[in-house]
C-alpha cells in the first residue's frame, strides 16, 4: 500500500513548480489589475478557477474545511497587517461613523438583503438572513488599490472612515453568520442569548487584543534578539497567540488581531519599518493564497445555474441594502451627501464573504451549497460592477484629491512639500531625548523620521534601538504641524519658567 501511494503522489518538485507558477502569475495579474481598472482579487479568483478541475489546470479541489482553515489564518494576518498600518491620529476623528458602519451598518445590510431574498426569491427567512450576513462585510483594500491605480485619492475623513470600517466590520459579519447558523440548526436559540454572546465576544476580543498589543510592543523592545531576522518570526507568533488566545477564551479572534496591530502601530517599537514591510508582504501572500484556494473551490458550471439569483441579490445589495445602511449609520456624522453616496457605492465585497460561505457548508446547514455559489457570484458581480467605476464616481462626486506617491510601509507621508520640514535638532543635556533609545522617546510623532545622527564628527543611520546622547545632532524629516513637538523633545528642560529651545 505505501508503494502505491508514493506512485500516485504528486512529486514534491512538481508541486513546488505549480505553486511557484501560480504565485508568479498572480503577481503579474496584480500589476495588470491597475491597468485594467479592476481589483486584483478578481484576477486572483479567476486564476484559481482556471487552475481548477473545470479549467486548464485540472486541479480537483473540493475540500471546504481546508479552504476555510486557510482563509481564517490568512484573514488573521491580513487584519493584523491592516492594523499595523493604521495611524490612530488619522482615523480617530472618523471613529464614530466607522464603528456605526461596522456594527449597525452590517446589521442593516444583512436585514435588507434578507427581506429582499425572502419576499422576492422565496428563500426561508432564516436562510435569507444567513445569506445577508455572509455578504455584509466590505473590502476597502480593493477600493484603495483601484483608486491608486487610476490616480485618485479620497479626502482624509472619507478615507479614514472607509479604512476603519473595513478592518472592524469583519468581526461583526462573522458573528452574524455564526449566529444565523446556530439559529438554523438550533431554533430554540433566543435573541437574548445571541446578544449576550455578541457582547462577550467583542469585549473579550477587544480587551485581549489591546493587552497583546501592549505586551508584544514591550517584548519587541526589550528582548534584544541577536538576529534581526527573528523579529518577524516573533510577530508571527504574536498574531497566532492573539487570535488563538482570544478565540479560546470565547472572544472574537479577528477583532483581537486587528486591535493588537493598531496598538502596536501607535507605539514606538524597534525595527518598525522592517516589521511593517514584512507584514505587508505577508498579507499579500495570504491574500493570493486565499483567493487562489477559493477560486479552486468553486465549480464555474455551478455558477451558471444561480446566475440570475446572484445578479438579483447583488443589485439589491448594491442599490438598496448598502445605501440604506450607510445613510442610516452616518445620519449623525458631519459627512455630506456626496461622501455618503460614495461610501454607498464603494461597498465592495471581497474574500471574507466567500470564506464565510464555507461555514454553513461545514455545519451542514440547509441550502448551504446554493448559498455558497450565490455568494461567489455576488462577490464577482460587486467587484466587476463597482470596482471598475469607483474612480469615475469619485471624480463625478468631486470627493477626490491629488494622489501622493506611495512610500514604503511605515514611512511618514506628507500631502505636499509645503507641509513637510527638514529639521536639525541638538539633543540637550537633561532633555526628554537624552540617554534614551529612539524607540523610548516620549510622545515622538509618527510623522517624524530621524534620518541621520551626527556624533563625534561622524554620521550614522539610526535604528529604533539607537541610544541618543547629549550633544547629538539629529536630522529629522517631519510634518510642520508637529515640528514644535519634535523640537521640544530634544530641548533642555525649562529653568525658572523659561524654556530653552535648541532646535533650528
Amino acid at each position: 500500500m505505501p508503494e502505491i501511494l508514493l506512485e500516485k503522489a504528486v512529486p514534491i518538485e512538481m508541486l513546488l513548480v505549480a505553486v511557484g507558477i501560480l504565485l508568479v502569475v498572480s503577481i503579474l495579474a496584480s500589476k495588470a489589475s491597475g491597468r485594467l481598472g479592476v481589483p486584483a482579487l478578481v484576477l486572483f479568483l479567476t486564476i484559481g478557477m482556471l487552475a481548477g478541475s473545470e479549467g486548464i489546470g485540472g486541479i480537483y479541489f473540493d475540500d471546504a474545511e481546508t479552504a476555510q482553515w486557510i482563509g481564517v489564518v490568512a484573514l488573521a494576518f491580513i487584519l493584523f497587517a491592516g492594523g499595523l498600518e493604521t495611524n490612530w491620529d488619522f482615523v480617530r476623528p472618523s471613529i464614530r461613523g466607522a464603528l456605526s458602519l461596522s456594527t449597525l451598518g452590517v446589521l442593516l445590510t444583512s436585514a435588507s438583503v434578507a427581506l429582499a431574498v425572502f419576499y422576492f426569491l422565496g428563500l426561508p427567512l432564516p436562510q435569507a438572513f444567513l445569506l445577508g450576513a455572509i455578504v455584509s462585510s466590505t473590502d476597502a483594500a480593493a477600493v484603495f488599490s483601484v483608486l491608486r491605480s487610476k490616480g485618485v485619492d479620497l479626502n482624509e475623513q472619507l478615507a479614514a472612515t472607509l479604512e476603519l470600517e473595513s478592518g472592524s466590520n469583519d468581526p461583526m459579519a462573522i458573528f452574524l453568520t455564526t449566529a444565523s447558523i446556530q439559529f438554523l440548526l438550533q431554533p430554540s436559540t433566543t435573541v437574548g442569548t445571541l446578544a449576550l454572546d455578541f457582547v462577550l465576544q467583542m469585549s473579550l476580543g477587544a480587551l485581549f487584543g489591546y493587552l497583546m498589543g501592549v505586551v508584544a510592543t514591550l517584548i519587541v523592545n526589550h528582548l534584544h534578539l541577536e538576529y534581526g531576522g527573528l523579529y518577524p518570526v516573533l510577530t508571527i507568533a504574536v498574531v497566532m497567540l492573539t487570535y488563538g488566545g482570544a478565540a479560546a477564551l470565547g472572544g472574537n479572534g479577528f477583532l483581537a488581531v486587528y486591535i493588537a496591530g493598531i496598538v502596536m502601530a501607535n507605539r514606538n517599537f524597534v525595527h518598525r519599518r522592517r516589521l511593517t514591510a514584512f507584514h505587508d508582504g505577508l498579507a499579500w501572500l495570504m491574500q493570493i493564497a486565499m483567493f487562489l484556494v477559493l477560486g479552486l473551490l468553486v465549480f464555474p458550471s455551478q455558477l451558471i445555474e444561480v446566475a440570475w439569483v446572484g445578479i438579483a441579490v447583488a443589485l439589491v445589495l448594491i442599490f438598496i441594502a448598502r445605501p440604506v445602511a450607510v445613510f442610516v449609520s452616518l445620519a449623525f456624522t458631519s459627512l455630506g451627501l456626496r461622501e455618503k453616496t460614495l461610501i454607498s457605492w464603494v461597498g465592495l465585497r471581497g474574500a471574507v464573504p466567500i470564506i464565510l460561505a464555507t461555514f454553513p457548508l461545514l455545519a451542514g446547514a440547509p441550502g448551504a451549497a446554493l448559498i455558497f455559489n450565490v455568494v461567489f457570484f455576488i462577490v464577482l458581480t460587486s467587484v466587476i460592477l463597482q470596482g471598475t467605476t469607483i474612480p469615475l464616481v469619485a471624480r463625478w462626486l468631486r470627493v477626490d484629491v491629488a494622489t501622493v506617491p506611495d512610500l514604503p510601509p511605515g514611512e511618514p507621508a506628507f500631502s505636499s512639500r509645503k507641509e513637510s520640514a527638514l529639521l536639525t535638532i541638538e539633543v540637550a543635556e537633561g532633555s526628554q531625548a537624552a540617554d534614551k533609545k529612539i524607540v523610548q522617546l516620549p510622545q515622538w510623532p509618527r510623522e517624524a523620521l530621524i534620518l541621520v545622527v551626527y556624533r563625534d564628527d561622524e554620521f550614522f543611520l539610526p535604528v529604533g534601538g539607537t541610544e541618543l546622547k547629549p550633544g547629538d545632532r539629529l536630522i529629522v524629516l517631519t510634518s510642520k504641524k508637529v515640528a514644535d513637538r519634535v523640537r521640544a523633545i530634544g530641548a533642555a528642560p525649562p529653568r525658572d519658567g523659561v524654556g530653552s529651545e535648541l532646535g533650528t
